[in-house]
């Protein structure tokens, strides 16, 4: 029997996938019910919302803390390793549609929509019957309803905040090369380097939105370019912050003395990861800020 072949850990039967599936009930049924019900605090809706945060929150606790703990006793083949990549890459991928659709939505608001309502082609009647004072221009300003807003700048705290996350994409970079070649006290200054301009990025967008509300008028209910400017501006920002909390648990992890210069995947994937919410905010920048 030829006995050259890669060994492949198969774990123990584990009672967290069946943990996650009850937290992903209650946050469910909460939304759902706090949706419904709507009548502030004290539905029962937000309560099992928050349980089933809660629970959520115990279950990832619970699964990665075994996982690490089966990395370190060596229990990991190559194989494995590759499993960890193809998982994390399939993740990433499923999260670039998620974005493509968002930003499909507003590539047809802007160039089919948007002109259909101005009358072009063979849709005059379109404009009469639907919206007679229409005026086809994007940023579109001005509601069914006649109310009015202003469209957010890109100079300002956008730009800030592109510069802030390019630069974030150099540190965590920098802190790669740390990783590599062993260098444990510049992969500590540079992750965390990386992880404050993160919540930088964070504090400014907060200011940002409170800008758009209390200064331009700028709200979901501002008609489809409110909608699709805090669609994404609202969804890359919760990417942005579970980013920030994946590279501070991957820090806590290096200072408790985790990863090698050759083994250090749980690092590579929030780098990967991070690198796509940049590439991301690149994308969002130049399509709802700038053009």
């Amino acid at each position: 029997m030829n006995q050259n072949y890669e060994k492949y850990y198969v774990p123990a039967q584990s009672p967290w996938p069946i943990v996650g599936a009850f937290a992903l009930f209650f946050i469910a049924l909460g939304a759902g019910l706090a949706v419904m019900q709507a009548s502030g605090e004290g539905s029962s809706g937000q309560y099992l919302l928050y349980l089933g945060i809660a629970i959520l929150l115990y279950m990832l606790f619970g699964w990665f803390r075994n996982v690490i703990h089966e990395s370190d006793n060596g229990l990991y083949s190559a194989q494995m390793d590759r499993s960890f990549r193809q998982g994390m890459s399939w993740f990433i991928f499923s999260e670039v549609m998620f974005f493509m659709a968002f930003f499909g939505a507003l590539f047809y608001a802007r160039m089919i929509s948007v002109p259909w309502l101005g009358g072009a082609g063979n849709n005059a009647m379109t404009n009469e019957v639907l919206w007679p004072t229409f005026e086809a221009m994007w940023p579109l300003v001005t509601t069914p309803a006649g109310d009015t807003t202003q469209a957010m700048g890109w100079q300002g705290l956008p730009l800030i905040n592109t510069i802030i996350l390019l630069i974030s994409s150099v540190t965590l970079h920098f802190a790669h090369v740390a990783m590599e070649n062993n260098k444990r006290g510049a992969l500590k200054v540079f992750m965390a380097l990386t992880i404050l301009l993160g919540c930088v990025f964070l504090y400014l967008q907060v200011i940002e939105y409170i800008h758009a509300y209390r200064d331009l008028g700028l709200t979901l209910d501002a008609g489809v370019y409110g909608n699709t400017f805090f669609l994404l501006t609202g969804f890359h920002g919760m990417h942005v912050t579970l980013g920030t909390i994946i590279l501070a648990v991957v820090l806590i992890r290096i200072l408790k003395g985790h990863f090698s210069g050759d083994k250090h995947f749980a690092f590579q994937a929030a780098a990967w990861y991070w690198h796509f919410v940049d590439v991301v905010w690149l994308c969002l920048f130049v399509f709802v800020y700038v053009l």
